[in-house]
């Protein structure tokens, strides 16, 4: 049934001709994103939706044409629940996100819309899954007034965080469903946006406006009072047809006619032959949610003819890159041009310990550099086994270091190094991990040591000092983790919430308290989370958040004050025997080596490293390493050095209250570690 489509034949064939896409469906409802890309020879690898109605209709419409989403598990119910890594990779994200929050019918409360599951928060679920998966592009739908909610400011921060934090271009538009065709007033944005759309690419145009394919005639099959028909709603059926808010009276042959969900279903492009397993009641709610298909499917043609265009297009070598991605570089040559790197000791300083670095690489480089003297490479390819030499002693020196040194410290955002392209070019690549973020070896070394002979493709992590001072644990929902809160009433939440002083979040955690409300630790947000820190120690997660207490309530920022805290005030006594300070100390110091070594917030682990070190540049752009033969050092480093964070709580979805399905009252506190 889903099969037919509207597209003409040359379409179809072009569509096919193509390279098939996929696409992820967030916020599913009913499936309007669903039908509209299958139509366009999208194949849909994920979907979530949280109402459990909806998700019988869509599992009832879609099983046949996309049985894979529902026999491996990938319909998902409540998006704050995923794990971004854990879902396929795909090309296309599409997502109608709630709108309540920003529609005109409601409240209005956007973003700070907290009083049915954080459901004005939820965009920034998009904004992580974005960030984690990097998706050739993205289609997002919702009500205009999102545009102009809080004065512009809603709309300025969402396209702030697409174009400017992800690195997407930003397209959108005020279109009505009988813009394409159908029979119905509908005003929505569509927000598109493309990763490889650069500002000399930069042209995509929503398609242009097409004739009625029918009329509000044809859908009643009776003569109609209007050609186009109103927007269908949610719910607030039986206005009078003169009513200003009249949504679903029509005058039909001269008699008063009330929209059935089968009008509706013909308004919003869905076939005679989708049906509804649910009440009629619901599928008039559900249709009410959903997005009008024909509308979806000529602005998606035109995305995903851009999208391909725009592949095509792209040039294979990057030439820009953010001052991290270029610090790793830097690191990369120095290695080469050094052939040694001193171990530190826990203050950064070199000791008299040192590796000898035979070889440098990385996971995803397909080159190896072997060094055969102070001035000789070997550059080897891993796949034909290929071999070159090339003289590197005027390539890469300490003058030639020290320039590219002072040229990274100066510059911000992504920007293009003309200096390092005679290098690049010589070395033949320009990127270290090649776009992939989940990895822990940023490097890939053959080291020798006084007290060993020579390893191997010995996996160390790059840090640098050039910047800003870089994190061990970034922020996401990953690092959220929720508490309940007792003894609070939920007619307190929008006062709390409302306090905005320079210290907001201390403040609202004292407010709580000061209305009898108590904080009582239920979990981290995603599982994944709380699986690798009692891989850590079976403890950890009541650590965490107490940590977090103390950071946020008492503002202590550094990890070893907020330790000799939690000690003095005897709050894990119960947990460790007789309160001692140092099995605390070592738990976290273990805790944190695991986090740089380790694990990943958001991918469940699984107890082993994934590096055996730590380069870290500092701010001269000297290079030293910490390594697992010196443990302790490396601990008492991250001790002593590592502090918590407070990332932006709208970005990362945390610090207010908010009134889960159950009725209570819940809060947030993130944890993000920096050096």
């Amino acid at each position: 049934m889903i099969l037919n489509h509207s597209l003409s034949a040359s379409d179809f064939l072009r569509v096919f001709m193509d390279k098939r896409f996929t696409f992820i469906d967030l916020f599913s409802g009913i499936g309007g994103f669903h039908l509209a890309m299958h139509r366009l020879g999208g194949k849909c690898v994920f979907a979530s939706e949280i109402d459990v109605d909806a998700r019988k209709t869509y599992q009832h419409n879609y099983e046949s044409i996309s049985p894979d989403l529902f026999s491996n598990g990938y319909f998902n119910d409540d998006i704050r629940n995923i794990t971004p890594q854990n879902i396929p990779d795909f090309d296309v994200l599409c997502a109608g996100f709630p709108c309540q929050p920003f529609s005109q019918a409601g409240y209005k409360r956007g973003f700070d819309d907290n009083h049915k599951s954080e459901r004005g928060n939820l965009f920034f679920n998009i904004a992580e899954i974005i960030e984690a998966k990097k998706p050739k592009a993205f289609f997002l739908e919702n009500v205009r007034g999102l545009v102009a909610h809080d004065n512009g400011k809603t709309f300025a921060i969402i396209r702030n965080i697409l174009e400017t934090e992800l690195g997407y271009s930003f397209y959108f538009k005020i279109i009505h469903a009988s813009d394409y065709g159908l029979p119905q007033l509908r005003p929505r944005v569509f927000i598109v946006g493309l990763k490889n759309d650069t500002e000399l690419l930069r042209g995509f145009n929503f398609p242009e406006k097409i004739p009625l394919k029918f009329t509000m005639s044809d859908v009643w099959n009776g003569e109609c009072s209007r050609d186009i028909g109103f927007t269908i709603r949610v719910g607030g059926r039986g206005s009078n047809i003169d009513d200003r808010r009249n949504w679903d009276a029509y005058l039909v042959d001269g008699e008063v006619k009330k929209l059935s969900y089968k009008e509706a279903r013909k308004m919003q492009g869905f076939p005679d032959d989708f049906h509804f397993p649910v009440s009629d009641t619901q599928a008039m709610k559900q249709l009410g949610n959903s997005v009008a298909v024909d509308a979806v499917e000529a602005v998606g043609r035109n995305l995903i003819t851009y999208m391909n265009n725009t592949d095509k297009k792209m040039s294979v070598a990057k030439t820009t890159h953010n001052k991290g991605e270029w610090s790793e570089l830097l690191v990369f040559v120095k290695l080469l041009a050094e052939q040694q790197l001193f171990l530190a000791d826990a203050d950064l300083n070199p000791t008299d310990n040192f590796l000898n670095i035979h070889k440098v690489t990385t996971e995803n480089l397909d080159l190896e550099f072997f060094i055969l003297d102070k001035s000789t490479l070997e550059i080897v390819d891993k796949k034909t086994g290929l071999k070159k030499q090339l003289n590197f002693s005027n390539l890469i020196n300490a003058e030639t270091l020290n320039k590219l040194t002072e040229v990274i410290k100066t510059k911000s955002g992504t920007f293009e190094l003309p200096e390092f392209e005679i290098i690049q070019d010589a070395l033949g690549f320009s990127v270290v991990k090649g776009g992939h973020s989940n990895q822990k070896a940023d490097i890939l070394l053959d080291i020798s040591h006084a007290d060993f002979s020579r390893r191997n493709n010995e996996g160390f992590g790059i840090k640098s000092y050039l910047g800003a001072k870089p994190t061990l644990l970034n922020a996401s929902g990953n690092t959220n983790f929720i508490f309940r809160i007792d003894g609070l009433g939920v007619d307190k939440i929008d006062e709390i919430n409302a306090i905005d002083s320079s210290t907001k979040l201390r403040d609202r955690i004292i407010a709580i308290e000061q209305h009898g409300g108590s904080f009582h630790y239920v979990n981290a947000e995603k599982e994944a989370m709380t699986h690798n820190l009692k891989m850590v120690d079976s403890l950890m997660p009541e650590i965490i958040s107490h940590i977090l207490l103390a950071f946020y309530k008492n503002r202590i920022s550094a990890i070893s004050k907020i330790i000799d805290f939690i000690h003095e005030q005897s709050i894990l006594n119960a947990q460790i025997h007789y309160g001692d300070k140092l099995v605390l100390q070592n738990k976290v110091q273990k805790l944190l080596v695991d986090v740089l070594l380790g694990f990943f917030a958001g991918t469940k682990w699984d107890g082993a490293y994934q590096a055996n070190g730590s380069i870290v540049m500092k701010n001269s752009g000297d290079c030293v390493a910490f390594h697992i033969i010196d443990l302790e050092s490396l601990k008492m480093y991250l001790y002593e050095n590592i502090k918590l964070d407070t990332p932006s709580t709208t970005r990362h979805r945390f610090g207010k209250l908010f009134i889960e399905k159950d009725g209570k009252l819940y809060f947030k506190l993130n944890l993000q570690l920096r050096f």
